[in-house]
């Protein structure tokens, strides 16, 4: 056995807990401290040792502990001054504070706390902190410096639950609407190469375009058009007569501000339609309220990676194919209403992240 266990000090923390409990196992079972030393390849100092802090506190205190200083023990920044260098991150952006730039790195983190504190630390040691506080380094989401935030708390507070409590009233159905634009000469994703040599997508050379317009529903259906040309007030009215052709309740359609959307055709058509479709604007500048965008997304995303349209007809008729595949997927289409910005039900407020 001692030959097996060679130096103890050149084990594992775990191994020699292991090596512990086993010695003062033996010496329970009535060995001799010698023999357990002869055996196990240890001291007579070693075996007294583990024997005294089994009496004392029992198996646990034979157990292995983290070696070196407790976390937190002798930190530069107190906890008082860690909270408030986390939530001054969390509440502002660099530039906020007399820095520059907008978004927060480890430098910049570092120059905050030598602001406040007139203490320097390297960048690893604020990415200790910075991950001691729960904190990750992310890709930022966009917010429109034109968009007001009253607006949106209304949207919150107001105005949605106003529109669910209606449409449930007149057993309505809530659909969120959007329009996009696909280019023949869009490229998304990545693919694997050599490094130092960019790979090459092969696609026409010729330049084209199509529109669509998609309406999603929380309960997971997904109604869409694919045009060519420009998004009018016109197409707009051709949309909401076929949407209303699916539905024999009536529908309330969440859109943007559009100009199409607010156009004396389109009001005049919905005039003529009130029993059947209500409209219903979201606060200007706010796309991430729309879960529609996210469709516009994974169309962008998933299009390009299969299709090689060398023509307008073959890019609406893959643009077609993408929708038909989302409406037999309705699982998917209730997943965008529960995207990283807003989640929307019939029976809760809008949560916002």
């Amino acid at each position: 056995m001692s030959d097996l266990v060679g130096d103890a000090r050149h084990l594992s923390p775990s191994a020699q807990e292991v090596l512990r409990l086993r010695a003062v196992a033996a010496l329970v079972a009535g060995w001799d401290r010698e023999d357990v030393a002869a055996v196990f390849g240890v001291s007579l100092k070693a075996v007294d040792n583990w024997w005294m802090k089994w009496r004392a506190g029992g198996r646990d205190a034979l157990l292995a502990r983290p070696k070196g200083r407790p976390v937190g023990v002798h930190q530069v920044l107190g906890e008082a001054e860690q909270a408030a260098v986390r939530q001054a991150m969390l509440d502002h952006r660099p530039c906020d504070v007399g820095l520059v730039g907008q978004l927060w790195t480890r430098r910049l983190v570092g120059d905050l706390i030598a602001k406040l504190y007139r203490v320097r630390l390297t960048e690893p040691g604020v990415g200790k902190y910075l991950k001691r506080w729960g904190l990750s380094f992310q890709r930022p989401d966009k917010r429109a410096v034109e968009q007001d935030p009253e607006a949106v708390r209304r949207w919150h507070e107001e105005t949605w639950p106003a529109i669910r409590t209606k449409a449930k009233a007149e057993g309505g159905e809530i659909l969120f609407a959007d329009q996009v634009g696909i280019r023949s000469d869009q490229v998304t994703g990545r693919t694997w190469g050599e490094k130092g040599r960019t790979p090459i997508v092969r696609r026409t050379g010729n330049r084209f375009s199509v529109n669509a317009m998609s309406a999603i529903s929380t309960k997971g259906r997904m109604h869409f058009m694919v045009f060519p040309g420009t998004f009018d007030a016109a197409v707009m009215c051709r949309f909401l007569d076929r949407l209303v052709g699916h539905f024999s309740h009536k529908i309330h359609l969440v859109v943007d501000g559009h100009s199409a959307h607010r156009s004396k055709t389109v009001r005049t058509w919905l005039a003529a339609h009130s029993e059947e479709i209500e409209l219903h604007f979201l606060p200007p500048y706010s796309p991430e309220l729309n879960p529609d965008e996210l469709v516009n997304a994974d169309l962008k995303h998933s299009l390009p990676k299969g299709h090689r349209a060398r023509n307008q007809a073959e890019l609406a008729a893959e643009t077609r194919r993408f929708f038909r595949r989302r409406q037999r997927q309705p699982h998917i289409v209730r997943g965008y209403f529960h995207g990283p910005h807003v989640r929307y039900t019939l029976n809760e407020n809008p949560l916002s992240f």
